[in-house]
């Protein structure tokens, strides 16, 4: 396998996955700072042009949660209890992550940090919503371990994904409103496949300045 890779949260999910299921993969970093997801050998395997992407043999894979899916069904690992209700739970969460808190705390970011004036009325709505959605993971996993109950999942590595970035998110102090994502992403922090995906960052040099070369590789739309 090859694995595409920047560290950002949709490819933490998916190195997580490779890692506690003990899957050997090649890794490639993509630099998204210095516009390296636009070159055209990446777009022949992403046409979003965005991180991450996983090549299997003749199988081309994009987009984080289609990723977790085909390994999740391919190893026949971490997809939760075979049971009709835990299957259409796991992939009620998984799409709740994939469709709600990545694209609002994406934008919540962009509005809070990067885009130009004027933009209240953005800030405003892209706040409010990525906090209904963290707030919903909050009301789920106050009331069992895991987000598909007692079992570690492929959903619990989707949420520890963005779970990571929540105080740069949603502010230092977010915490105190969701102390059960804590708990989970705290746990998970703790296993060892997710300390050596928290390595991996440290393998390689990625951009992290924002200057004219990265707004233009980010925020093309601005160009």
């Amino acid at each position: 396998m090859r694995f595409y890779y920047h560290p950002s949260p949709n490819p933490a999910k998916v190195a997580l996955f490779l890692e506690e299921a003990g899957l050997s993969y090649e890794l490639i970093p993509v630099d998204t700072g210095r516009g390296e997801q636009h070159l055209p050998d990446y777009i022949a395997i992403n046409p979003n042009a965005k991180t991450p992407a996983l090549l299997d043999g003749d199988a081309v894979l994009f987009d984080s949660s289609a990723i977790l899916l085909y390994l999740a069904q391919k190893t026949g690992r971490f997809l939760g209890s075979d049971t009709d209700q835990t299957r259409a739970q796991m992939y009620s969460w998984l799409m709740f992550v994939a469709s709600g808190i990545g694209p609002f705390s994406g934008q919540l970011v962009h509005f809070r940090y990067f885009a130009p004036e004027p933009k209240d009325y953005a800030l405003n709505r892209y706040e409010f919503e990525a906090w209904r959605h963290w707030r919903i993971l909050e009301a789920r996993l106050s009331q069992m371990p895991y987000m598909l109950g007692d079992e570690y999942s492929l959903v619990d590595m989707a949420v520890w994904g963005w779970a990571r970035a929540v105080p740069f998110v949603l502010g230092e102090h977010a915490w105190d409103e969701l102390p059960n994502v804590k708990r989970l992403l705290d746990e998970i922090s703790a296993r060892p496949a997710a300390q050596r995906v928290e390595a991996l960052k440290t393998q390689y040099s990625f951009k992290s300045d924002i200057d004219d070369e990265t707004r233009k590789a980010l925020f093309p739309h601005l160009n």
